[in-house]
């Protein structure tokens, strides 16, 4: 179904196209006008579609079990990393998050629309708060290895540290509160 809401799309896109492309100035609206609805509804049907997929409960499951694995790895993760931050060299520490960090805070991002619909949007927009502010000072200490400065480095993965901790007591208290 999916399949077909999106082909609706493409083909009302393409017959849109064309139909302007026959006259410089002009469009014929009599067959221009249907094109438009077609297309609108073509977007509208996917989009309900993918919001029916997004709350199927094997989804929600999934993505939950997810966002908790995720956000717990990631700040035992960074704790370890905090606690030998200066045994690291400052321009291997770029090499260190990507080996650490990047799978979990790429199945984070790919699951966190499933917490507006399990915690709420308050919920999601308290843990997302700290997760992005966590998730830049990550950015950050990327950065700063790869300039190879090195307070920056040792100051931003303690508070990347700090942003994630807070992150999953958020997470925590959502889920104790949807119980």
């Amino acid at each position: 179904m999916q399949m077909l809401a999106k082909l609706l799309v493409v083909i009302a896109f393409l017959a849109g196209a064309y139909l302007t492309s026959l006259h410089p100035t002009e469009v014929d609206w009599t067959a221009f006008g249907p094109i438009i609805i077609a297309g609108a509804l073509g977007v509208i049907m996917s989009k309900r579609l993918e919001a029916a997929a997004a709350k199927d409960d094997s989804v929600l499951a999934s993505n939950r079990q997810d966002l908790e694995d995720s956000l717990k790895n990631i700040v035992q993760n960074l704790s370890d990393l905090d606690g030998r931050k200066d045994k690291v060299p400052t321009y291997d520490m770029r090499f260190e998050i990507d080996k650490l960090f990047r799978e979990d805070l790429m199945r984070f991002a790919d699951a966190r629309e499933t917490m507006k619909h399990l915690y709420g949007v308050q919920a999601y927009a308290d843990i997302m708060s700290s997760f992005a502010a966590g998730e830049r000072y990550i950015n950050r200490v990327w950065s700063a290895s790869t300039d190879g400065y090195v307070d920056e480095v040792l100051t931003y993965v303690s508070k990347s540290l700090s942003q994630f901790k807070h992150a999953q007591e958020e997470f925590n208290k959502a889920v104790s509160s949807a119980r």
